[in-house]
């Protein structure tokens, strides 16, 4: 019997993915969003790359809202390791029981307990494994490059059976894949096994219109040709080549709050002087940026 995942996917068109992601006020370019649909589809991951800002991680968020399901994230960092996106045990909770169990003397009995599933912690991949539901979860990986060849390795092999041996219980299957989103910056290369696992996508700055759409959308009551102005503002930094932390579509939109948030209607030099830190991230780059050259050009 068709379940309400399976019956959902069958009907999916790229319309109708397109129209649950703008429901949500995220505008998908068109091959994100035709490299989605295909790994809805096939049931294959989704490798976002790109520059920071540009709606990568927010694409998972946006996707897990609109299907009503589950999110479910692993932030990688350097030096993370397979336990710490599996399992842990609550060794607090454990201690306590051991102590509660010890008058009954049976050792046996006291190891079943301790080691039973109540006492575990599950991390993001066992969640995305155990999770029950009509729909699988979203499990976004984020910022895959930040973590090492090693995890990376683990991760391969997670993605191709999505389950986990946990020594003491036994192996937990997923029932439905997840769907599962992976992003980078690029900090550094993407094994190519990963890369062959995964469909591919490359996020880039959108052009004028599409941003100001998008700036329209999140900022609600922005004014059109203040939100025009500041994308071409946002344009010319990203031009230079001396900028090297360069704004992205997230930086244009707190500086259309920021410049609400003041009161402004138009943008001059006092105004780009007083919502700097909204699209500089670093001293060297403000530097390397004529302020009157940008509000003037």
């Amino acid at each position: 019997m068709e379940g309400e995942w399976e019956s959902f996917l069958r009907q999916l068109t790229p319309e109708k993915l397109e129209e649950l992601l703008r429901s949500r006020d995220y505008i998908p370019s068109r091959d994100l969003l035709m490299a989605l649909y295909l790994a809805l589809k096939l049931g294959k991951p989704l490798l976002v790359e790109g520059e920071p800002g540009n709606g990568k991680t927010e694409l998972a968020k946006v996707l897990a809202e609109a299907l009503g399901t589950e999110l479910i994230r692993l932030q990688c960092y350097e030096g993370i390791d397979a336990s710490q996106a599996l399992y842990d045990w609550n060794y607090p909770k454990q201690l306590l029981a051991i102590r509660m169990l010890e008058r009954s003397g049976d050792v046996e009995s006291i190891e079943r307990e301790i080691y039973s599933e109540k006492y575990l912690v599950k991390g993001p991949l066992l969640r995305a494994v155990t999770h029950r539901g009509p729909k699988p979860p979203v499990l976004l990986i984020d910022e895959i490059d930040r973590a090492d060849e090693e995890f990376e390795a683990f991760l391969l092999e997670f993605l191709a059976e999505f389950q986990v041996t946990v020594p003491e219980i036994g192996t937990f299957r997923a029932e439905r894949r997840p769907i599962v989103v992976i992003t980078s910056n690029r900090t550094r290369e993407v094994g190519e096994g990963l890369r062959r696992r995964c469909l591919y996508v490359y996020v880039t700055y959108p052009p004028k219109e599409r941003e100001v759409e998008i700036v329209m959308r999140r900022v609600r009551g922005a004014e059109r040709r203040l939100v025009e102005k500041a994308v071409d503002v946002v344009a010319r930094i990203r031009a230079s080549q001396e900028v090297l932390k360069k704004p992205g579509v997230s930086e244009t939109i707190d500086w259309v709050q920021g410049l609400q948030a003041l009161g402004y209607r138009d943008i001059d030099r006092r105004a780009l002087e007083d919502t700097l830190s909204c699209l500089f991230k670093a001293r060297e780059d403000l530097e390397a940026v004529s302020l009157d050259d940008l509000v003037g050009g």
